[in-house]
């Protein structure tokens, strides 16, 4: 049976963004379907919709860790609290690691201007560098949930 960070880069060579392998990777753990999460983490891809903000890697292993710890229940702040402390740790462990969570500086394209995006898929870093990023993501992750 495969890992988890193995699963996530079958699920982004598929086709999916680096959002939608990381959260669906983990949402049966979670009671959440796998379509369901490819759905919430779909606009997540390219640093949100090509905009080259936050990796969607990070992205996806944020929202599994609000599916973890997240506050739930009004009143509850001390959830919240725990939530963003983890999610700082994780975000912590990506930069020291990667040196930025932002998508344009990871794969050195910016994916706003279209002959940038039509560059980035002609190096292959979609085939290179994001599926690192994807399995990486999930195993600092998963030392956080």
């Amino acid at each position: 049976m495969n890992s988890k960070n193995e699963t996530a880069v079958e699920i982004f060579n598929k086709g999916f963004n680096c959002a939608q392998a990381v959260l669906a990777s983990h949402s049966s753990d979670f009671g959440l379907d796998s379509t369901i999460a490819k759905k919430i983490a779909g606009a997540f891809g390219g640093g949100m919709a090509y905009n080259g903000e936050t990796c969607g890697a990070v992205t996806g292993a944020l929202m599994l860790i609000g599916l973890k710890y997240g506050k739930h229940t009004e009143g509850d702040n001390d959830s919240k609290e725990n939530t963003y402390r983890i999610a700082a740790e994780y975000i912590s462990k990506f930069k020291k690691e990667y040196g930025s969570i932002k998508c344009t500086e990871l794969i050195k394209y910016d994916l706003t201007i279209k002959e940038e995006l039509i560059k980035a898929r002609e190096a292959g870093v979609f085939k290179t560098i994001c599926p690192l990023l994807v399995k990486r993501s999930v195993e600092l992750a998963e030392e956080l949930l």
